[in-house]
């Protein structure tokens, strides 16, 4: 089937949808696989740089918190000279399958403005003038929100969990010598998971539009709310309370933005309806 751009979404079939549908995840598709190129022959920037960072003592947060409490005037326990691990290959193909996975992941990373812009051109078709006309800092907005949760998780997840996991021992007996796919899964995890859990104002934004969500049950279930954030940091951080407490708090800060942003969706819905009458 022809892609046809000018069809009246009106008019369309369920298959004319689907194969619109194809065409937009086929871009998508193709600007993570070209990006993912690019990562995969910037082999040295990529690995070298970035995703073995957390591992050296003069990363940036490892200098923060060594700065940090020589400032406070405590002990020098948060300055790392090195980290007591290393970091093998035990498969065949292992490093080759992980500059591959790794070079995919980055490429999404790279292009998610663009997967989200084809994701809003397929449903821009079923909004009105006024919600198109509202929503076109709809990709600005995810991909900022998105990017500061990789930043985050990045540049504070990752390194805690490192040093915390890096150097905990049950005995002097064992040495911490870890698989290069479980550390690169560590700092996939964290990056991703942080990056999505930022869009958490978007998903707000929708679920007051389509009526699943109110200010007032976000404030009632304010509780529950931080009971669930408290396990999230519990998950993807050390078991340590200052490292959860560093996670939850701007997941709680993103929480009451999202109030605030159902609220203001609620009163626009509202003046919408005093409008038409």
């Amino acid at each position: 089937m022809a892609k046809n751009n000018n069809k009246n979404p009106q008019a369309m079939s369920f298959l004319d949808h689907l194969e619109e549908l194809r065409w937009h995840l086929i871009r998508a598709t193709i600007a993570v696989l070209v990006a993912g190129v690019i990562a995969f022959f910037s082999k040295e920037l990529i690995f070298d740089v970035i995703i073995f960072g957390p591992k050296k003592a003069d990363f940036p947060t490892y200098k923060g918190l060594c700065d940090l409490s020589q400032f406070l005037g405590l002990d020098q326990s948060l300055c790392f000279k090195e980290l007591p691990f290393s970091v093998q290959s035990r498969k065949v193909a292992g490093q080759f399958s992980v500059h591959i996975w790794t070079s995919i992941t980055a490429g999404f990373i790279i292009a998610f403005p663009y997967v989200l812009y084809q994701f809003w051109k397929f449903i821009a078709p079923a909004l009105y003038d006024t919600e198109k006309k509202h929503s076109k800092g709809f990709i600005i907005v995810c991909s900022l929100l998105f990017f500061a949760g990789v930043l985050f998780g990045y540049y504070i997840i990752t390194p805690l969990s490192i040093n915390f996991l890096g150097g905990y021992q049950v005995s002097e007996e064992v040495i911490n010598e870890f698989d290069i796919d479980s550390y690169i899964s560590l700092v996939r995890a964290s990056v991703i998971a942080c990056g999505l859990i930022f869009e958490l104002p978007v998903i707000m934004f929708f679920l007051t539009k389509i009526g699943l969500v109110t200010p007032e049950s976000l404030r009632k279930y304010r509780k529950f709310a931080l009971v669930i954030v408290l396990i999230l940091s519990a998950i993807i951080t050390p078991p340590d309370i200052a490292s959860q407490i560093i996670v939850a708090i701007p997941i709680l800060i993103l929480y009451e933005i999202s109030i605030f942003i159902s609220k203001y969706v609620i009163k626009k819905e509202k003046e919408k309806l005093n409008t038409k009458k």
